[in-house]
């Protein structure tokens, strides 16, 4: 038995999640402490550009990288005095740094020339702290062939999977993504497309905040028809099953404010939101509504659980399944993906597998991750 940190940062960029957790010798998790923290927000805008390819990239990764770490190392600070546990205490750190790229293989992407980089230096991250630190959990996927993405599949089967109910678990951060557990069959996921990332950043350019609290922004407008069809009608959505995977490249505020452009119609910022809403629904939805029989008991986790608007909508599109966030089968759903991490790190130092082929695309199971010292 032993305590381990999981981090995530995710493609919303609104902060990082450390979260702290006990693991047994059976490999289940329990939960003990959380923190939340706000990326300051030079860096947060550099994180940003990052996302796409621009002027002065190297110099900018670098200085983000080391600054990433040090603000990781100060919430893992906090973290341990707020739990009155000292470093020498903690088995490891699983960090899985910020995704700046993600270009996993495709019809059109090579598996030879597909490549994803999460930074966050994990070799800085381990002097500040003195703790192990397992990172650049997703590289050894897509070098065996993967998408490198997602890899909660793997925990979700661990610890949500029912031996008398198919179920799935559906992932709503910056990008969604889905995971399904049958009674008997492999468990096999993706990516269904973005999850928050587009509704987060219409709602902070047109009215300053964070994210659409409860979707009440979304529930006062309409969906608007055509601006809809034209989303849904992106490559990404042609293959309705896996394995796939996606990030900013394919979904980022830039691109959408550029089809709403084109469109030469005047939108109305609340009916964009109705329609970001319903476009992460719809993604999420489609899928799922494909399989025959469909899983009759599906969980939400992520920020996008908290979206009340999303949650009826789903149960709506989903109906008759029953729809609830993870916190039924006892995991609050913001931390969910923490303990993901530190479970990952966990299975790493024990040399035990942590991809799932029949998710990613792999071509065998392999431990996930690079282990850095104290």
């Amino acid at each position: 038995m032993g305590l381990y940190i999981g981090i995530m940062s995710g493609t919303s960029l609104d902060g990082v999640d450390t979260l702290l957790c006990e693991i047994g010798d059976d490999g289940a998790p329990r939960y003990l402490h959380h923190l939340n923290t706000p990326f300051p927000a030079e860096l947060q805008t550099t994180l940003r550009k990052l996302c796409q390819p621009g002027n002065n990239e190297i110099e900018l990764l670098g200085r983000a990288d080391r600054a990433l770490a040090t603000l990781y190392a100060d919430s893992v600070k906090q973290l341990l005095a707020s739990a009155s546990l000292n470093a020498p205490q903690i088995e490891a750190i699983g960090c899985h740094g910020q995704t700046i790229r993600h270009r996993p293989p495709t019809p059109e992407q090579a598996a030879s020339t597909a490549f994803t980089l999460q930074i966050g230096d994990p070799n800085t991250l381990a002097a500040r702290t003195g703790i192990c630190v397992v990172a650049d959990f997703r590289r050894r996927d897509i070098a065996e062939g993967g998408q490198g993405a997602p890899l909660a599949p793997a925990f979700h089967r661990a610890v949500f999977a029912s031996p008398t109910h198919d179920r799935a678990v559906i992932n709503i951060g910056g990008m969604a993504n889905l995971t399904l557990l049958p009674v008997n069959g492999p468990c096999t996921g993706f990516d269904t497309g973005p999850g928050n990332v587009l509704m987060d950043g219409w709602i902070k350019q047109h009215n300053g905040q964070a994210f659409d609290d409860r979707g009440l922004f979304a529930a006062s407008g309409k969906v608007d028809a055509p601006l809809l069809d034209q989303l849904l009608s992106h490559p990404y959505f042609a293959n309705r099953q896996g394995p796939r995977s996606t990030g900013r490249e394919d979904f980022d505020l830039k691109q959408l404010i550029a089809i709403i452009d084109q469109t030469d119609r005047d939108i109305a910022p609340e009916n964009v939101q109705a329609t970001l809403l319903e476009l992460t629904a719809q993604s999420i939805a489609r899928p799922l509504l494909a399989l025959s029989p469909g899983p009759n008991e599906i969980y939400v986790c992520g920020g996008g659980a908290f979206n009340t608007a999303l949650m009826q909508r789903l149960e709506s599109l989903l109906h008759p399944a029953q729809i609830a966030s993870t916190a039924s089968l006892g995991a609050d759903p913001q931390h969910v993906e923490g303990l993901a991490f530190a479970w990952l790190a966990y299975r790493r130092l024990r040399g035990l597998s942590g991809n799932l082929p029949s998710v990613t695309g792999a071509a065998r199971e392999v431990p996930l991750g690079a282990v850095f010292p104290p």
